[in-house]
Order: C-alpha cells, then sequence, then structure tokens
C-alpha cells in the first residue's frame, strides 16, 4: 500500500473508533478535567458523544496537510487523559514522526519554558487557555505561526500579533435545574446573581478551578477590583456552595442537591452524556464576565529547532479530524468555523462574550487569587 493510502486507512480507522464510541451513553462519570492539565479525567475515553454519529462534513483533512517527519518535544498543559489519543494518532499517521510529550500543568510549563531560556526543548506548547499563551507572549518566548496556519480560525480566536492560535473552545455557562428554574428566571446579567434572592443557599462554584479564576479575572477586568469583591462577597452571603471542580458543581444542578452554579459548558454536556434525561439545562449571560469565551491553543517556542515542523503539528490540531474530535471527546466547541459543535449547544456565533476583553489579560490571576483570599472564598 502506498504511503498516502496507509494514512487514509488510518484516518478512516480514527473516525469508525469515535462514531462507533460516539452511540455509546457515558457511564461512571465520576472525575473532571483539571483545567490547568494533567489530571485524571474518568468520562474521557468513553466520554464521546452519544448525540449522534455524524461524518466530517467541513474542514481541511490531515491527508491534505504536510507530512510531518522528525522529532517533535510537545510541552502540553492539557491532560493525556484528554489529548493523549489525538496526539498518539497523528503521530502514528506517520513512519518518520515521533512526539515527546510532557504532560504538566499550564502554568508550571510556562514556568519551566521560562527557567530552560534558550535550552528549552519545546517544540509546540499546546495550552488549556489563552492566559499561559498570552504569558509566554509577554515573555518574548514565542515566534509568529504562518499565516496559512492561523486563517484556519477567525481573528477573535488568535493572537493579534499571530504569536498562538486557539484550538478549541469553551464557553462559561450556569447549568440549572430544569426542575427548579425555566431559562426566564436565571439572570443575563452575572452581577445580578447576589441579589437574587431565588438563589440563596441553592448555587454552587468552585473557586480553585483555574477556568473559575480566569472568570473571576475577567469580571476584574471588566468591572474593577471593587465590584468585584462586592460580587464575591454577595455570593458568600447568599449561601453559595463550594465544589472542588465544575463538573462536581454540574453534577450537583443535575441531582438537586444545588438548583443552579458556575461552569464551563461542557461540565453539563459531560453530565447529559451519561444521563441523557438529567433535569439540567445551560444558560449564558450576555457581554459579560459570566460569557466569557475562553479557548485552549498552542504555540512554537522561540527556542525549536524545526520551526516548520512545529507549525505543521500545530496545523495539525486544526485539522477537521482534530476539530471533531475536540467536538465528540471533550464536548468543546471547534473553532475551526466549518467544523460544528455537538450537544446541545447554540453556535459560537450565537454566544454573547464581552466585547473588547483580550483573552491574554485572563492570565494576570496573581491579583485574583488575592482577591478571593482577601474575600475569604479561598
Amino acid at each position: 500500500m502506498s504511503e498516502d493510502g496507509s494514512r487514509r486507512s488510518s484516518r478512516r480507522r480514527f473516525l469508525r473508533a469515535g462514531a462507533a464510541a460516539g452511540a455509546v451513553a457515558v457511564a461512571g462519570c465520576t472525575a473532571s478535567e483539571s483545567e490547568d492539565g494533567g489530571g485524571t479525567v474518568g468520562q474521557i475515553g468513553s466520554g464521546r458523544s452519544p448525540f449522534g454519529d455524524r461524518s466530517l462534513q467541513g474542514g481541511v483533512s490531515m491527508s491534505e496537510m504536510p507530512d510531518l517527519s522528525g522529532e517533535l518535544t510537545l510541552y502540553s498543559g492539557r491532560g493525556e487523559a484528554l489529548v493523549g489519543e489525538l496526539v498518539s494518532f497523528v503521530e502514528d499517521l506517520y513512519d518518520d514522526f515521533t512526539v515527546r510529550p510532557r504532560y504538566n500543568s499550564a502554568s508550571e510549563l510556562v514556568n519551566q519554558i521560562l527557567t530552560e531560556g534558550e535550552n528549552s526543548p519545546a517544540d509546540v506548547f499546546f495550552s488549556v487557555n489563552a492566559g499561559s499563551l498570552g504569558a509566554l507572549k509577554a515573555e518574548g518566548r514565542t515566534q509568529a505561526l504562518p499565516e496559512e496556519v492561523l486563517e484556519f480560525v477567525p481573528a477573535e480566536f488568535r493572537d493579534p500579533d499571530g504569536q498562538w492560535v486557539g484550538t478549541s473552545g469553551r464557553a462559561r455557562t450556569v447549568p440549572y435545574n430544569t426542575e427548579e428554574f425555566s431559562a426566564e428566571d436565571i439572570p443575563t446579567d452575572v452581577m445580578a446573581f447576589p441579589e437574587t434572592e431565588a438563589f440563596r443557599d441553592a448555587m454552587g462554584w468552585a473557586p480553585t478551578y483555574s477556568s473559575f479564576q480566569a472568570f473571576v479575572t475577567a469580571m476584574r477586568v471588566l468591572e474593577g477590583d471593587a465590584a468585584t469583591r462586592e460580587w464575591l462577597q454577595g455570593m458568600l452571603d447568599l449561601g453559595v456552595t463550594e465544589y472542588s471542580d465544575e463538573f462536581l458543581v454540574s453534577q450537583a444542578v443535575a441531582d438537586g442537591e444545588i438548583s443552579a452554579g458556575f461552569a464551563n459548558h461542557y461540565y453539563i454536556q459531560r453530565v447529559l452524556a451519561g444521563r441523557p434525561d438529567a433535569p439540567i439545562a445551560t444558560a449564558f449571560t450576555e457581554n459579560d464576565a459570566g460569557a466569557v469565551f475562553n479557548v485552549a491553543g498552542a504555540l512554537v517556542p522561540d527556542t525549536t529547532d524545526d520551526a516548520e515542523l512545529a507549525s505543521n503539528f500545530v496545523r495539525h490540531l486544526l485539522s477537521a479530524e482534530a476539530q471533531d474530535y475536540f467536538a465528540r471527546t471533550t464536548f468543546e466547541y471547534p473553532l475551526v468555523p466549518e467544523v460544528d459543535p455537538i450537544g446541545r449547544l447554540p453556535s459560537i456565533d450565537e454566544l454573547n462574550p464581552p466585547e473588547g476583553l483580550d483573552l491574554t489579560q485572563l492570565s494576570d490571576l496573581e491579583g485574583t487569587i488575592e482577591l478571593l483570599r482577601e474575600v475569604g472564598v479561598l
């Protein structure tokens, strides 16, 4: 068989595996992704979407992308349980290509790259959030990606200077119990929640979770520290319940333990994947910190020995297969417009994120953590 034929055959096996798993509901969902990477994920692996099989309808296939050859060191702030299967698939697609992944939290990997300086072996940094990508850019440790890689995604999901590109997206949402509330009961202004008496002793959050901390950082940027401090105190006074992560928040909503909460959109989808009839639905606020749309993404550090190989690996993360993998396996939003999300979700165009927020501003977590401690949230 020719090399091209081998690649097409491998691609078909990958897609068949995803489609077959897509018909299986998730059971035993007891853990969630460590948002800053490295965690174990009980629902991933069997966590393909039960919302129906689909074939790839859009995007550019890996078979149409440049071949990968050589060795590539991948610093991944996305957990192996989430993206290891995808990384292995790309590696196995090419006979002369080897990936050497190093999995850790995104923040730890940023610090590692900065500490390693000119001796860093990292060829690609794969981050769970835009803040970590922005942190490396701010330190001058990145190089521009080729325009043909950047143009896969809309401008709002990539660095304006071309230093990084988003690979998948996550929206901040409000999971709510449909036996307690209707969609009309959920405020569209996140700042209104502490003043809504219907939520007293009925809401949950996960303040140690990096996505929650990024949300609070966005609130600081958009509303100021004083208003954010007042909001946090108001939620404490309202009797908000603390959970260790946002999957548990969503699960508690579905169980009726609480009536609503704050979580990234995909945790609601993961609950529904295992329990299609669970009384949980997704609400969205509008044009505020509660509506932030953050991205996972990738960049090429300035010290790579093979920028072309690194850039082409990033290109593979934007392929039709990879974008469908993110939608089907992690329940995230694909960022390539031609690939649709999976689940009970509006399209990206129907969301109302805050205007004028630079996602790299969410890297300023130090002030957020200090504020959370001052208020007594942490």
